[in-house]
């Protein structure tokens, strides 16, 4: 990897002092913690930064934590988020650090985040090379779509006051020292949608004496499988996805109801609203044609993240700084399908979520929440250094 002569990943003494902390990674990532339950990672980053120096608040919407250091009299300020929570998967990476714990693992590469934040923090505090106050931001229950809303909730951005946001995420499938940076939708809202059928059960030799709601599952999912297809112009992106089909527990009785849940994915709220439409006018036609009922329960997780010009620029640049113009992709990137609870950061402050490529494979190149995954060290000094040069951009020390 080419980087540029001044690049932070030249200096020596910098790559040193991030290394340290590919060993807090495995700490993290030995001992994970699900959701909106993270005392002991809590505890672990609250303990550094009041160590460094930061001014540090725990109990933030749960287990948040965020550090605040000050410097120079310039107003501005800046706010940096990382993500702490693990996931319900068993880890199978065989690695020495590996989950010490049952059914869970750092499978999306949380560990890494924490860790990416922690040694910038470690270096900004040392040399203090800016001018405003920066905001650390570690955000529990990522996975679970609620962490970032909880902070919001309990006063975050009133008590930590940011003039932008910012957080990264690694992506594995491209090579290590690349990343992609771009302004506008980047990411999918995510919607969970529960369909309930309550029909006439009966003896499996007697149809004709029921109405049978596993008939109607399959005319449904052949008319969800449409919406997409029929309903969406051709040049946007929606998904919908079946996760769950309920119905009945032996072969001859005709169940009396079902069930059945859904993932739903857009870029746009006007997509989304007609999805919604699409999917109540289905279920309920199909309802009355068998001589049913349904129910369908629409939930709205997540916006789309969507990142602010200006900011966009800002993030662009200190990536690129870091890795060199040719490895940083801008409005060309393409968008990810996935969804991420940072959104509700940047409806509340403008600002950038962007990625860094996790390598091709060399390293655990397994796809995220994928139990052979795991985060690629290298990504500690590059993160750390992205943030670094950031932070000294944005809250330029004249």
């Amino acid at each position: 990897m080419t980087v540029p002569e001044f690049s932070l990943l030249n200096d020596a003494d910098f790559v040193a002092s991030c290394e340290q902390f590919i060993q807090t990674r495995h700490t993290i990532h030995a001992h994970p913690e699900l959701g909106a339950e993270v005392p002991a990672t809590a505890e672990l980053v609250a303990g550094l930064l009041r160590e460094w120096g930061y001014e540090t608040h725990t109990g933030i919407g749960g287990h948040g934590v965020v550090g605040v250091l000050k410097n120079g009299s310039s107003a501005r300020t800046i706010g940096l988020r990382a993500d702490m929570d693990a996931l319900p998967i068993h880890e199978q990476t065989g690695l020495p650090y590996a989950s010490t714990i049952d059914g869970r693992m750092h499978a999306c590469g949380h560990d890494g985040h924490t860790a990416i934040l922690l040694a910038a923090a470690y270096h900004l505090a040392r040399h203090r090379s800016f001018d405003g106050t920066l905001n650390l931001i570690f955000q529990p229950d990522e996975e679970g779509l609620s962490g970032a809303k909880a902070m919001i909730a309990d006063g975050l951005f009133e008590r930590f006051p940011c003039d932008a946001i910012f957080a990264l995420h690694n992506m594995p499938g491209k090579a290590v020292g690349q990343a992609d940076v771009r302004s506008g939708v980047f990411m999918a809202s995510s919607d969970k949608v529960t369909i309930r059928l309550t029909g006439k059960g009966g003896h499996a030799a007697l149809p004709h004496l029921s109405n049978d709601v596993t008939i109607a599952i399959g005319h449904i999912i052949l008319g969800l499988q449409s919406i997409v297809s029929r309903n969406i112009n051709p040049a946007d992106q929606s998904i919908i996805s079946i996760g769950q089909v309920l119905a009945g527990t032996t072969p001859n009785v005709i169940p009396n109801d079902a069930m059945m849940t859904l993932s739903v994915r857009n870029f746009s709220v006007a997509n989304q609203d007609l999805i919604e439409k699409r999917i109540r006018e289905i279920v309920a036609g199909q309802c009355q044609a068998f001589g049913i009922s349904g129910e369908v329960e629409y939930l709205r997780q997540v916006p789309s993240v969507h990142n602010s010009a200006a900011e966009t620029l800002a993030a662009r640049a200190a990536v690129q700084a870091v890795l060199g113009d040719d490895n940083v992709a801008g409005d060309d990137a393409p968008v990810i399908p996935g969804s991420e609870d940072f959104a509700w950061m940047l409806q509340q402050r403008p600002g950038c979520y962007f990625t860094l490529a996790n390598g091709l494979g060399e390293w655990h190149g397994c796809s995220v929440h994928n139990p052979g995954y795991d985060f690629n060290d290298k990504l500690v000094t590059i993160g750390a250094a992205c943030w670094v040069r950031l932070v000294g951009d944005y809250l330029r020390a004249d």
